[in-house]
């Protein structure tokens, strides 16, 4: 595009095709096009630029992109995790601080974020979903959770960095020991929380240092061929969908804020965003989320701060009179007229950026400190959704039992690996026409692999399906109805009788929860114990949570709900969808998980009884491995369970596979 030749050409093509933008404009779309993650349908941005695009436009545009990506920066590069990290001393000295605090995350605080925010990873080399690291002129540490200690230890040069398990040396423990007195320790307002602010600042000042809030990111200064902002269309979910229109919602939430005296709620969330205004992007990974801000005032009108060049024509007659668009950078003047005006805004210590917070200091307006009201509403699914979500896992339950079937038709060969199966369940995915891509990276652990909790394959750490191994599949996939989550475990060859044993632990954990009644008002953390029981009986357990929330059509890790030992005051209702997935991991040697999601419902009362119960809903339609099942272990009920089950996965999946896959499906369903 900078030939000049080429540019006229290209704005001839441009005005051709009806298109308003020129060549400066289209070079800026196309480069945050390249930063952000490719999309099920690879042309879809097309129509940021024109709404018909001619035939020649089109191929200019493919070529413009192709170009593009290859021109990006990313985690990679030649510059080496020791020059990195010696780089960011280098700027913090010329910051006047002393150390520098790294999450893994973004200004929405969630689990997938843009290629450019990923400064862990880049500076590290640890692409866990979860984890932070501290930068100090003489030292550096890295902190992760139970499911990514492998990992880091994998990915991380330990010479630059020490792995600590967060559970067991929490990153403010390891302030308070490391930090000399004296010492100036930054953060990235907009990275932190006020709660997170508050933890650190209580370490620094445990060791005599102070917490200094940085005015520009320390890492985004020397990592010289960052990313540009993501730019992915934006696209209405429609009714159909959505079971309910944003003018409703907005309005309804609206009336609770004017009943609580406050006149508007700031949100940053992404998956509340897309809920409440019920529109779609692909801006990160995974999952289809528009990165952008909103407030939503006590009258139901909203104001929402997102990058114009992302709005498709569709959703801007979506949106209607109710919602007004400005640019992200009039976010902060926004927040400051509030507060000058003395309005009073929610705001979440625990959800919203520092920076937030920061635009109310020293003026008039009232905050009030809550939690984002769209959370739990869009953790209860409407009628219509659930009935897109059980569609969309009879969809996905068809991929995964022909994807089993490809398993054990192949791997008795020796010839298939992690690489090549996850490929080949994706391919079964593609097939259908409302999916939108991976809800999540497909985890594809074979023999020891398989015991990293989130592990993900590489060409470097890909194996082979090896004989008398258990292979562990955990993946989802986004359709425009529902999201999905499920994990099987598989014997390959002959299973050891200590991995059947293990294997009919998880099970029996696995159907006590998924049989489970329990009155009105009980939390996840109460119910968790049903899953562990087993394992614990055997001196046994897992370092992860049993249950996470599931979106529809969102994010595949969604709360406020959640199975775990961890309390939760959240109480499961009706119309929440969480998966169910206990698990046993012995590190070198295995792993076993069974997920499936499940739906709350209230039950039918029982005769005495006294107070309402509700119980779950299975979703998930694929054969658990009988051949990993110790008969003797289940009672009759557990295999009543099993065989029900079989007989719905048959009767729900069966007549939409080819012929061979459902003879397949028809053994691995039989009673036991």
């Amino acid at each position: 595009m900078e030939n000049p030749n080429e540019s006229t050409h290209l704005e001839d093509l441009l005005r051709q095709s009806g298109s308003d933008a020129d060549v400066n404009a289209l070079t800026s779309i196309i480069k945050g096009v390249a930063a952000a993650p490719a999309a099920s349908a690879a042309d879809e941005w097309m129509a940021l630029v024109s709404d018909n695009p001619s035939d020649a436009l089109q191929a200019e545009l493919r070529t413009a992109l192709a170009d593009a990506r290859k021109a990006d920066g990313g985690l990679d590069g030649e510059v080496t995790q020791p020059a990195r990290i010696t780089a960011l001393r280098a700027e913090m000295a010329r910051a006047g601080v002393d150390g520098f605090i790294i999450p893994r995350c973004d200004a929405h605080q969630g689990e997938y974020v843009s290629l450019n925010a990923e400064r862990l990873a880049w500076l590290t080399g640890f692409t866990g979903s979860a984890g932070m690291a501290v930068v100090l002129t003489d030292k550096a540490a890295i902190f992760v959770d139970g499911r990514y200690t492998l990992q880091a230890r994998d990915q991380i040069d330990v010479s630059l960095f020490d792995i600590c398990h967060m559970s067991e040396l929490p990153a403010t423990t390891w302030i308070t020991d490391s930090v000399s007195k004296g010492s100036r320790i930054a953060y990235d307002p907009w990275l932190l929380t006020p709660l997170q602010v508050e933890r650190y600042r209580k370490a620094c000042v445990k060791a005599g240092a102070s917490l200094v809030a940085a005015t520009y990111n320390l890492v985004d200064r020397v990592w010289t061929d960052r990313p540009q902002d993501p730019v992915s269309p934006i696209n209405p979910q429609t009714d159909t969908f959505s079971g309910r229109n944003s003018a409703e919602k907005r309005l309804e939430i609206g009336n609770e804020l004017a009943e609580q005296g406050v006149d508007a709620v700031f949100l940053s969330a992404p998956d509340s965003i897309a809920w409440l205004l019920n529109i779609r992007g692909g801006d990160v990974p995974y999952t289809p989320f528009a990165l952008s801000f909103a407030l939503l005032n006590a009258d139901g009108t909203a104001e929402w701060f997102v990058d114009q060049r992302k709005l498709t024509k569709s959703v801007k007659n979506h949106l209607g009179n109710g919602v007004t668009v400005r640019n992200p950078d009039d976010l902060g003047p926004a927040l400051r007229a509030l507060a000058a005006n003395g309005a009073t805004v929610l705001l979440s210590p625990s959800e919203h950026p520092a920076w937030v917070f920061q635009q109310f200091d020293d003026r008039d307006g009232q905050v009030v400190r809550g939690s984002d009201p769209c959370q739990l509403k869009k953790a209860v699914k409407n009628a219509t959704e659930i009935s897109g979500i059980r569609n969309a896992h009879v969809r996905d339950g068809v991929a995964v039992c022909r994807f089993l079937a490809w398993v054990d038709n192949n791997a008795a060969s020796g010839a298939t690996s992690e690489l090549a199966a996850s490929d080949q369940l994706e391919a079964y995915r593609r097939e259908n026409q409302l999916f939108r891509g991976l809800s999540f990276p497909t985890i594809a652990g074979s023999g020891p692999n398989g015991a990293i909790v989130h592990y993900r394959v590489t060409k470097k750490s890909n194996r082979q399906l090896d004989q008398n191994s258990l292979f562990l599949v955990d993946s989802g996939a986004q359709y425009l109805d529902g999201t999905t989550d499920i994990t099987r475990t598989m014997a390959i060859g002959t299973a050891s009788a200590e991995m059947r044993r293990n294997f009919t632990l998880v099970l029996k954990g696995h159907i006590a929860l998924a049989q489970a009644r329990f009155p009105v008002g009980t939390t996840g953390s109460q119910l968790d114990v049903l899953a562990r029981q087993h394992l614990w009986q055997a001196g046994l357990d897992y370092d992860h949570g049993t249950g996470h929330g599931v979106g529809a059509h969102l994010s595949v890790h969604e709360g406020p709900q959640r199975i775990s030992k961890m309390a939760n005051s959240t109480a499961l209702q009706p119309g929440m969808v969480i998966s169910n997935e206990p698990g046993y991991y012995q590190e070198g040697g295995y792993g076993i998980r069974i997920e499936n999601l499940v739906c709350v419902r209230a039950l039918d009362p029982v005769s005495g009884g006294e107070r309402p119960m509700l119980g779950f809903d299975t979703l998930t339609f694929a054969p658990i491995d009988k051949r990993l099942v110790l008969n003797e272990l289940l009672t009759a009920p557990e295999r009543q369970w099993l065989n029900t089950y079989h007989q719905s996965v048959f009767d729900k999946i069966a007549g939409q596979l080819p012929e061979p896959d459902r003879i397949w499906l028809e053994q691995a369903t039989a009673p036991i």
